[in-house]
């Protein structure tokens, strides 16, 4: 609507109501598929009506995703210094962090599946400006398209070796995986090479 403007971000009853969408939304997901969920569903545990929910979130797939930065935010970026150049203690970290996210997620939702694709294009992106961030501190004068190339293909090997480490049933600790995957980051794949 013309002329109404958005809800100020720092008024408390802002937050509340945000934070009553979200735990809504999460009540939501630990009974229901994703895709079922309706905002009137949101609506309804939330307590609000269906203009200020669209006054917070244009649609369920931004809450969504709001949700999920939140959890990124709280399960993976809390854990590991963003301040800093990337070292092979902050892939470490990483890596615990990931596998922690990963199998929280798992028990957050029903139906983990119907949700595991959008999960992974959320977090890959932002694993992947983190990472880019954290080497461009550290790279003296790598060209800006080598260190995107550099970021997404770290981002998405963690990714990857974490959800992979949850789907199989998690079998070594999350610091068991970290020890075991960086050689592979640190040294590359001349170790599997012949001499």
């Amino acid at each position: 609507m013309a002329g109404v403007l958005p809800p100020n971000p720092n008024d408390p009853r802002v937050i509340r109501t945000r934070q009553l969408i979200l735990d809504a939304f999460v009540q939501q997901l630990n009974s229901m598929d994703f895709n079922s969920i309706t905002v009137g569903d949101i609506t309804k545990a939330a307590t609000i009506n269906r203009a200020t929910f669209y006054a917070h979130f244009p649609d369920k797939y931004a809450l969504f995703e709001a949700f999920l930065l939140d959890a990124f935010t709280n399960m993976v970026l809390y854990k590991v210094d963003t301040e800093g150049p990337l070292t092979e203690k902050t892939l470490q970290e990483l890596i615990v962090a990931l596998c922690n996210y990963h199998e929280t997620s798992h028990h957050c939702f029903k139906k983990y599946d119907s949700v595991a694709l959008l999960l992974e294009e959320n977090i890959k992106l932002h694993l992947e400006k983190l990472i880019l961030q954290l080497i461009s501190r550290s790279a003296a004068a790598a060209d800006l398209k080598s260190l995107g190339t550099a970021a997404t293909l770290l981002s998405w090997s963690l990714y990857g070796i974490t959800y992979r480490w949850n789907l199989e049933g998690r079998t070594e600790s999350s610091s068991e995986l970290a020890e075991q995957v960086m050689p592979l980051i640190t040294g590359g794949f001349h170790m599997f090479s012949p001499h």
